[in-house]
């Protein structure tokens, strides 16, 4: 062996000698036992403190733009009840969601929680990891950061506690101190807040739900959650359940027969009364989707400054008040009782809610109508496909390019031409008009000439502009010929925001509340309320055009006053909703009145605020009329700076053509005969425009009585045409 061999072997020689099996033994166990020390000197060290912030949370103070305070929440809503007070089976249903281990377990779950470590580390979210005796000491002693100093604290504190305290004593401390949404914290305000029971009647289903909502106290409250959020706590329902049963805690064949305790509606928390809880509430929800979690609003410490005018808010309030809650018996009619409002109204220019009305008063009716979505907009859809048809640059069945001036056919029940689906939609009072403009069909909501734009423009076209202009898009909220009647679902926060991207001359504007929301230790970033453009100016200006008609001369004549206004009325089917959307060049308003009975379901407006129909032109155009003019302080000079496509709706109608019309395609001031006769109803689906028969061809329909449901009084004002346009529409 040379020298060089023989020098490997003597170094593989030390290296062997360095690393024996006894020295890495030994190493090991050193290494041990120094973790060993070191963990119980943070256990020395870490005493377990008293309770927490939780224990005395600070207000949140909500104030007016001009910096009044407005609200101040904060006050806890909870009363600690003994953990006798609270039925075994649901006591069970909590262990069972959160810590199925808890009667036996020392207080942590060290491979949960280094799970849940190395999933945070690694981008797959923020885990839990947790068991009930860590989830208290974090509720009572610590705090809500997600930091690895704060878990080791809380596992230390948690075997601390763990040892000092009985099982029973950790569950009860768990139960009351956790947040369960709605204000309420603990489970006997939970109790009261989801059911209206004391923790003590709670069944087993039930305390199976509250203890699901813990988990996500926003997203898994059944009356606010959005169909994917119910799909979840409906999952976590039947999770906690089957825990039940696989620890024996729950008798299969009666886990077989439980059923979804569905909770009932929310209640207002006190000091939350008239519109300021609908306003906090709505500030808490942006917010929310701007990041602030629902952990960080409950402790409290926050600077809310909102978007809300005082003058205008109470202006909005004073308008509903002398317009509909004055003429109102609610306490003597049923019927009147369910007659709800709503109505948001915002600054086009900055996207500023400036005032908001919800409903009658936070404590009386919960549900916000400013911002709810399960009533239809209806006819203050048509604007939406009108500038649909403009900015795309569509054009009708013969080739006429679509302008305020293009004649459709007004006839009552006139199938579409060009659509695989059949729809015949009847106008108001199954009234036909024959051939009309653009424009007076707008002034007077025509339903079959929109019913035929939409075709002309494409659903899906007018669905992508409407969104684009601020609608949400939505499961009901199909690309068919009907949407163009808006049988969607909107708020009139959706419906303000869309006209105000009108106003906006298209571009993007997105209702905000908050102005700003400051905490000792952070800000929020407010909502980007003003974006780009989604339509042409040309598109929106002539929208606009069209609107101005329908309050000079139209069906929300009501609504004029000392201002320059566009606007449109809204009466959905069976009457369950009425709206007036319309804006000046300072200020959009959008005004929605609900049926809604006792229980919450939608029932008809009909022979409520006045006999008849309570279409959008009576009320709703009233209630923004009274508003707007207080708001603009009495009236404005203001005018819209418009830049149109330079067509004009005339009077409305149509001139009588000559008897050479052949039917080709003509200018849009010139109406072919195609577009003064209705055309014969297509096959079920028809795909062609067919050809209009002669008999027709040479006279117009001559124009139906005058129709009015106007008191003689107040008689409506007449059109160029000679006819009164001033009746409600649809």
């Amino acid at each position: 062996m040379g020298r060089t061999g023989k020098s490997q072997a003597k170094k593989g020689g030390r290296i062997r000698r360095l690393f024996t099996w006894k020295k890495l033994l030994g190493t090991f166990f050193v290494g041990c036992l120094l973790v060993m020390g070191a963990l119980y000197t943070v256990y020395l060290m870490v005493p377990v403190p008293t309770a927490n912030a939780d224990a005395t949370l600070q207000s949140n103070v909500y104030k007016y733009s001009n910096g009044k305070v407005m609200a101040r929440t904060g006050k806890i809503n909870r009363e600690i009840v003994g953990l006798e007070k609270v039925p075994q089976d649901v006591q069970k249903a909590f262990v069972a969601a959160e810590n199925k281990t808890f009667y036996k377990d020392n207080g942590v779950d060290i491979k949960g929680t280094v799970r849940a470590a190395w999933n945070t580390l690694t981008g797959k979210g923020k885990q839990g990891g947790s068991t009930i005796t860590q989830q208290y000491v974090k509720n009572y002693y610590l705090s809500q950061d997600q930091t690895a100093t704060r878990k080791l604290k809380e596992m230390v504190i948690a075997i601390k506690v763990d040892q000092n305290m009985q099982k029973p004593e950790i569950l009860a401390g768990y139960m009351n101190t956790s947040y369960y949404g709605r204000n309420a914290y603990g489970i006997q305000a939970a109790a009261q807040a989801y059911y209206g029971v004391d923790a003590s009647k709670l069944n087993v289903a039930q305390g199976a739900y509250l203890a699901s909502v813990l988990q996500a106290p926003s997203q898994y409250d059944w009356t606010a959650a959005s169909p994917e959020g119910r799909k979840l706590v409906e999952q976590r329902w039947n999770y906690v359940l089957n825990n039940m049963v696989e620890e024996n805690w729950l008798d299969p064949g009666q886990r077989a027969g439980l059923k979804f305790p569905a909770p009932q509606k929310p209640k207002a928390p006190k000091g939350m009364s008239g519109q300021s809880g609908y306003i906090v509430e709505a500030a808490n929800q942006e917010l929310l989707r701007q990041g602030v979690s629902e952990e960080d609003l409950k402790a409290g410490g926050w600077t809310i400054t909102l978007n809300i005018d005082e003058k205008k808010q109470k202006a909005l309030v004073r308008a509903v008040d002398h317009e509909l809650e004055a003429k109102l018996d609610r306490k003597g009619s049923k019927k009147q009782a369910g007659v709800q409002a709503g109505a948001t109204s915002v600054d086009p220019k900055t996207g500023a809610v400036v005032a908001l009305y919800g409903g009658v008063g936070a404590t009386e009716h919960w549900t916000n109508n400013a911002t709810r979505r399960d009533y239809q907009p209806a006819s203050t859809f048509k604007p939406l496909v009108l500038a649909s048809a403009l900015d795309n640059g569509s054009e009708t069945q013969d080739g006429r390019k679509i302008g305020l001036g293009t004649i459709y056919d007004g006839t009552s029940k006139r199938p579409v031409v060009g659509s695989s689906i059949p729809f015949a939609p009847e106008n108001e009072d199954n009234e036909s008009y024959g051939p009309v403009s653009v424009q007076k069909a707008t002034n007077s909501s025509i339903n079959s000439v929109y019913a035929q734009m939409i075709i002309d423009v494409g659903p899906t076209k007018a669905k992508q502009t409407a969104i684009g202009l601020g609608m949400k898009d939505g499961v009901d909220f199909g690309a068919t010929p009907s949407m163009s009647l808006g049988v969607m679902q909107a708020s009139t926060m959706d419906m303000a925001g869309a006209y105000a991207t009108l106003d906006n001359h298209g571009v993007k504007v997105t209702p905000t509340l908050v102005k700003s929301a400051e905490h000792k230790d952070r800000k929020a970033e407010p909502v980007k309320s003003i974006g780009d453009r989604v339509i042409s100016r040309e598109a929106a200006d002539t929208t606009t055009k069209a609107m101005q008609g329908v309050v000079q001369s139209g069906s929300g004549f009501r609504a004029a006053g000392d201002y320059a206004a566009a606007g449109k009325t809204g009466t959905s089917e069976n009457n369950r909703s009425a709206w007036f959307v319309g804006y000046t060049p300072e200020l959009v308003t959008a005004v929605g009145l609900f049926g809604e009975d006792a229980k919450g379901n939608q029932v008809t407006l009909t022979d409520t605020i006045n006999p008849g129909r309570a279409n959008g032109g009576r009320t709703p155009a009233q209630i923004w009329g009274a508003y707007t003019t207080a708001a603009l302080g009495g009236g404005s000079d203001a005018t819209f700076d418009l830049q149109t496509d330079g067509t004009s709706g005339g009077d409305g109608t149509a001139p009588t053509p000559t008897s050479t019309a052949t039917g080709s395609p003509t200018p849009t001031t010139t109406p072919s005969d195609e577009a003064t006769t209705p055309t014969q109803p297509p096959t079920s689906t028809a795909t062609t425009p067919t050809q209009p028969p002669t008999s027709t061809a040479t006279t117009p329909p001559e124009p139906p009585p005058t129709k009015t449901d106007e008191p003689t009084t107040q008689p409506p004002p007449t059109g160029n045409n000679g006819i009164a346009d001033g009746r409600p529409g649809q």
